[in-house]
């Protein structure tokens, strides 16, 4: 990729303009190779901290602890869109853990016609689930050696 200037090359870098733009600037191979602007660095400097603005002013406030406790259930915009599933709770036997199947309809390429997959996934649980209830999973870092997947809400309990 292509490397930054340092701060003391750039300040180097710059030349007195006086009044008009000089032919020079717009001549300079290694900018239009590297891709850079006919702007000095001072401005693409200034630019750039514009761009990470947000950026940091939404780290200052992930540390300040300014998220609600109650904003579990949301996603930030640091984690990006984490995949979430349906399905029926299978087995409740471990503690703290649930196994959830996950049906989807698949079409079949010779005959045309929807077939049923299943997929099993284990969850974390820390809201109680049984088996029979309908519950929505959402993806998670690993947290054993076969779960990778978290409980979030339970959309429809079993009926007894």
């Amino acid at each position: 990729m292509f490397r930054r200037k340092k701060k003391q090359e750039a300040a180097a870098a710059v030349e007195p303009v006086s009044g008009a733009e000089t032919p020079a600037e717009d001549a300079r191979p290694e900018a239009a190779a590297a891709g850079e602007s006919a702007t000095s660095p001072i401005v693409a400097e200034e630019s750039a901290a514009v761009e990470d603005a947000p950026m940091a002013a939404a780290e200052a406030a992930t540390e300040a602890g300014a998220a609600e406790p109650g904003a579990a259930g949301k996603t930030s915009s640091r984690r990006g869109n984490r995949v979430q599933k349906v399905g029926i709770v299978s087995s409740d036997k471990m503690q703290k853990t649930v196994v959830v199947r996950v049906d989807r309809l698949v079409l079949h390429r010779k005959y045309r016609r929807y077939v049923r997959r299943t997929s099993k996934f284990m969850a974390h649980d820390d809201l109680g689930s049984t088996t029979g209830d309908r519950v929505r999973i959402v993806e998670t870092r690993p947290l054993s050696a076969h779960k990778r997947w978290r409980v979030v809400e339970i959309v429809q309990k079993a009926a007894k």
